[in-house]
């Protein structure tokens, strides 16, 4: 039995929803991955008499497909999708069932419209809780429009051809056989690419003034919104993407009221939360300059001005950097963020964790129980994570902790195959032979738009105060791009109510 009792009632319910008849196009070979997956998918089978299961020849075996009966799949599952996947499968049966995506209208007709056929991969991991946004993406591509098919490939699935692909981090994106994209990834994002088009100045230069304009799309950036619109006050919101950096958060456990939620599930119904309010999101655009002239100004790449009466800044962090030869050039070639997503590309070969924090002890840990051995490296003598970790750390036979040590490059050909570090002790130079490394020394605001303009710490933290009040009259800014002394989503959440709140204020009394 693949599929347990609790899966099973799920199942049960989600498949109550389907308003056409399916089948499920099994291809299978002779290994041991092909009988699971032929047995998964009779059990899934069995749960609805609008499932058929047929035999088939898919371009990718193991697999199976989903499709309208009589009709080729364009939906195509290359593993099991189960653990982060498991929402993947369920969406995708309801809307090749004939259950319309949940996506703007307009998002519809760019999709409908794509030119030639196109046929994605996408590689990933079970454990990777950023995957399922991008298999998801492109299922919907692939309902929406006939000429274009996804396939999920598990990289556990087909190990050899990972390897041989050199994939290193997951989602991995592939079209038509050429490498399109790799990480986190957004249906506008995707979309942008594909039809290469180029925002319109004049349609943002047009846009009339905002009474409050957010710049960031995070926790802090989406709660200002919601604070801000139910003001009745005109509000904006433009970002690079949202979501922010909680995107790249797994587990959840102290966000109170919710006793677990993982980052892109809290994001989703976060930004479900704005839409239910009017206010004017703007996804995609790049921030680059702010100013206070008459109104507020703030400027975007494509050399658009939005104008505001206030402003409220909440452009968050990105994971910190540590500015070595090969860190950039190795990014997703063995360099990598995220343990969870990536750990399991690294199954039995030796990687390397830079970072004694509470994030960096973590990911020490998680990878443990994957890989063959972890090296973490440590610039300051001590460790600085929480005491409760570190014990746990120190218990684990295939872990060797380097403290006071500086990292000094990532060295490879066409992939990582180590790392060389200095004892800050004495000096001497040291090489690890590795396949990964993995970088959690915390995070830097994204603030480098606004140097110049906003008062900023030595750290380019925006200076705030109590409002959220900036050094710019009608400016406000929250969250982790500001000297908040903790940096935690609760907290950010409220800086971005406060900072809408002080941005109100402001218009009332001017």
């Amino acid at each position: 039995m693949v599929l347990d009792t609790e899966i099973k009632e799920q199942l049960n319910q989600y498949l109550a929803l389907l308003e056409n008849d399916l089948e499920l196009t099994l291809s299978l070979d002779q290994s041991e991955n092909a009988e699971k997956m032929a047995a998964f998918v009779k059990e899934l089978a069995d749960l609805s008499p609008k499932l058929q299961v047929i035999k088939g020849d898919l371009a990718k075996t193991p697999s199976f497909g989903l499709a309208p009966v009589g009709e080729a799949p364009r939906v195509i599952f290359a593993g099991i999708p189960l653990g982060h996947e498991f929402n993947s499968l369920v969406l995708a049966l309801l809307q090749v069932g004939g259950r319309a995506p949940k996506i703007d209208d307009a998002v519809k007709k760019q999709i409908a419209a794509i030119p030639g056929t196109i046929h994605f991969e996408t590689y990933v991991s079970l454990t990777c809780h950023n995957c399922p946004d991008v298999v998801q993406a492109l299922n919907i591509m692939s309902v929406l429009n006939p000429k274009i098919s996804h396939t999920m490939i598990d990289g556990a699935f087909f190990q050899e051809e990972v390897e041989n692909k050199e994939i290193m981090a997951v989602p991995a994106l592939f079209a038509n056989g050429e490498f399109f994209a790799s990480g986190r990834t957004s249906l506008e994002e995707m979309l942008q690419q594909i039809s290469e088009e180029v925002d319109d100045k004049e349609v943002y230069d047009a846009k009339e003034p905002y009474e409050v304009l957010v710049v960031g799309g995070g926790p802090a950036g989406a709660s200002a919104a919601i604070y801000a619109a139910r003001k009745g006050i005109r509000t904006g919101l433009v970002a690079d993407k949202f979501g922010g950096q909680v995107l790249e958060t797994l587990g959840i456990e102290n966000l109170i009221g919710t006793k677990y939620t993982e980052g892109p599930k809290l994001m989703a119904a976060v930004e479900e939360h704005v839409n239910e309010y009017d206010v004017d999101v703007m996804k995609l655009q790049q921030v680059t300059g702010i100013a206070k002239k008459e109104l507020v100004e703030v400027t975007l790449a494509n050399g658009a001005v939005l104008k505001s009466k206030t402003a409220v800044v909440a452009t968050g962090a990105r994971w910190r950097s540590i500015g070595v030869p090969g860190e950039q050039e190795f990014k997703t070639k063995g360099v990598a963020y995220c343990p969870h997503c990536d750990g399991p590309l690294f199954a039995g070969k030796k990687v390397a964790v830079v970072g004694g924090g509470n994030s960096g002890i973590e990911a020490a840990i998680d990878l443990a129980g994957v890989v063959e051995h972890v090296t973490v490296l440590e610039f300051l003598p001590e460790l600085k994570a929480d005491k409760v970790l570190q014990e746990r750390l120190h218990s684990l036979p295939n872990v060797t902790v380097l403290t006071n040590v500086q990292t000094t490059e990532i060295t490879g050909d066409t992939k990582v195959n180590g790392v060389t570090y200095q004892d800050r002790n004495t000096g001497a130079e040291h090489h690890l032979d590795l396949a990964g490394i993995f970088i959690l020394i915390g995070l830097m605001p994204n603030t480098e738009w606004a140097q110049g303009s906003l008062e900023l710490t030595p750290r380019g933290e925006i200076v705030v105060d109590k409002s959220g009040a900036t050094s710019m009259d009608g400016v406000y800014a929250a969250g982790d791009c500001t000297d908040s002394l903790y940096k935690q989503i609760i907290i950010s959440m409220g800086s971005g109510a406060t900072a809408a709140l002080g941005a109100f204020d402001y218009l009332i009394r001017h």
